[in-house]
């Protein structure tokens, strides 16, 4: 019969890589370095929103700096909550809040030229058809009028691919605020972009 005890991986290993991120969150609080799946598991994706929110320049260090306070603070960290996203999202957006005027010039970049440095490595097919009806620049104008708590919470509903109760944990928020803030930044949307959906609008700009 086959020796596979050199092959197969240990117990201990393979139960972490497919715990959900309470149980990672858990078990690095006594092995610090089992964190790091946590940052494996989402940090690609969240350098993207910041990417798309903030440019380039700045996700690096949003991205580092929200993982380093989210490991100081991982013994808060709500065990009954499989899914660490909202806590990390929340973070990010929090540290995004410092840098809220470089966001609002990249809008007002892209609503003066149409050209979008951020968005144009990530375009889509929706994009390319935001791009064909030249509703880009109008989009970039609507996000840049919208009232900081209803573009957090938009852009984690739509970019960040959350749900509304999860939106509602990374902004501390009720739920039924999150679904009032959507409800008004979309109809803002609406009237800027005309017949086009926002909400397939910006769930498609991820």
């Amino acid at each position: 019969m086959r020796d596979v005890s050199r092959t197969a991986a240990p117990p201990r290993l393979v139960a972490v890589e497919t715990a959900d991120d309470a149980m990672v969150i858990e078990r690095s609080r006594h092995e610090p370095e089992r964190f790091a799946t946590l940052f494996t598991r989402h940090a690609p994706a969240l350098k993207r929103f910041v990417i798309r929110r903030l440019g380039q320049d700045f996700a690096e260090d949003i991205v580092a700096e929200t993982f380093t306070r989210a490991f100081q603070h991982r013994e808060t960290y709500d065990l009954s909550r499989g899914d660490a996203r909202p806590w990390l999202y929340g973070i990010a957006t929090n540290l995004i809040g410092r840098h809220r005027r470089q966001e609002i010039n990249l809008y007002r970049a892209l609503s003066r030229t149409g050209v979008d440095p951020v968005i144009e490595p990530f375009t889509d097919q929706i994009d390319q058809r935001v791009a064909a009806n030249g509703v880009r620049r109008r989009l970039a104008t609507a996000l840049a009028g919208l009232p900081r708590g209803h573009r957090d919470t938009l852009l984690l509903v739509t970019w960040a691919e959350l749900t509304y109760e999860q939106a509602a944990q990374a902004l501390g928020v009720p739920v039924g605020t999150v679904r009032s803030r959507v409800n008004r930044a979309r109809s803002k949307l609406r009237q800027a972009l005309g017949d086009i959906d926002p909400t397939a609008l910006n769930e498609g700009m991820r």
